[in-house]
This record gives C-alpha cells, structure tokens and sequence, in this order.
C-alpha cells in the first residue's frame, strides 16, 4: 500500500462524529478520502470554508473551490463559506476540535517543526502555528524518515511550528504518542516490525510490552 494512503487510512480512524476538523496541506488532504461515509465530521479549510468533501473526479473541479493550499477541493451540502478572519477566529478561538498538519520534524517530546527551513523561500507562515496552538487535538500525519534521516528528532533543528507539543504522530511506519510528554511507540504499520521502528528513529523511543498493527 503506498505510504500516504497507509498514513491517510490510520488518520482517518483518529475522528469522531460531529468533529470539526482542519486539514493541512499535502499529507493531510487525503485524509477526507477515507472517512467512512456514516462519519459525519465537518471538515474546514481555514481559507474560509466548512463542509469541504473529498477531492473532486478530474474534470470535476470548481476553480473558486480551492483549499489553503490552492488545490481543488469538493463542498458538501449544507457547507458555509466565510472570510479568512471568521475562519482564525474559529481556530484561535478553540473551536477545531481536531487538526490534521504534515511536519518536517517533531522530537522526542511531541514539538512540531512544520512551517520553515533557513535559507529557503518561505511564502508565509500560514495557519500552522495558530492551529497547533488553538485546535483542541493536533495529529502530524507526515512519513518517518526524509532522504534516508529520521524526522523523529531528538530535538528538532528546525524552527519550532508552536511551544505547544502535538497529541499523535501518524507515519507509514508506526503511531506515535507522548504521554506524559515523553515518545511512545503505539503501534506500527502492517507488515513492520518494532526493530525496524527503532532503526530508522532518531528519537528515543518508550517501548510498551505490546505494540499492535495498525488497523486499516
């Protein structure tokens, strides 16, 4: 199974009926795809849109239908549009209940890296760092490793998205959590085994006696 769907599928089993959930680029966009169709959750794109659907068939993308990040996106019905100030107001104001960010980093204690690396053109911030401070739950859905490195630091060398540390770590290799502020492997991916985990993470890890598979 390709990485991304690995992680979108497990991301997926993470909401709840009547979430309202916010969905960051790249990575988390699939996520929509997956939610079984009797999960009623909200889905918002902080540009200014509640009621966003799974992305739309080729051909059948509306150009004023767009995410955060520019790309087609599907509305519901019943969706409400709204400007990008009402759109902060509901994050800041703690109302997300979940958000679902990619990372270039997050270590051993659950900081996010997300939003810049030095030396790069950076267009904006964007969202990033009012979600993982406001959203009620954060999930990083990003893969766990990056041209052969772990992105499951130690300590992030990057700048840090929020001083707020993030709730689940979904990657294609295993589910990671931070209870008690401290990396836990949950559980790993189909078919991957816990030394393999260990292997390719640079952090370390808390080890319970029983690590399940992930269940897609």
């Amino acid at each position: 199974m390709d990485p991304q769907i690995i992680i979108a599928r497990r991301v997926a089993k993470e909401l709840k009926s009547g979430n309202l959930v916010n969905l960051g680029i790249g990575i988390p966009t699939l996520v929509a795809n997956y939610v079984p169709a009797d999960l009623k959750v909200f889905f918002q794109s902080e540009n200014g849109l509640i009621g966003t659907g799974p992305i739309p068939e080729q051909g059948m993308a509306h150009p004023t239908l767009t995410d955060a990040g520019g790309r087609p996106i599907s509305a519901l019905p019943g969706a409400s549009t709204f400007d990008s100030a009402m759109s902060f107001g509901l994050i800041r104001g703690g109302h997300v209940d979940v958000t679902v960010l990619g990372g270039l980093q997050v270590d051993a204690h659950g900081l996010l890296a997300n939003w810049m690396i030095p030396g790069k053109m950076v267009p904006g911030m964007g969202g990033a760092m009012d979600l993982v401070s406001g959203a009620k739950r954060v999930i990083v859905a990003m893969q766990h490793a990056a041209k052969g490195k772990s992105k499951i630091v130690a300590k992030c060398s990057l700048p840090l998205t929020s001083a707020r540390p993030v709730n689940l770590v979904v990657t294609d290799m295993a589910v990671i959590g931070f209870p008690d502020g401290k990396a836990t492997l949950l559980e790993t991916a189909p078919g991957v085994s816990v030394g393999e985990v260990m292997a390719v993470t640079e952090a370390e890890l808390a080890v319970p006696d029983n690590v399940p598979e992930m269940k897609l």
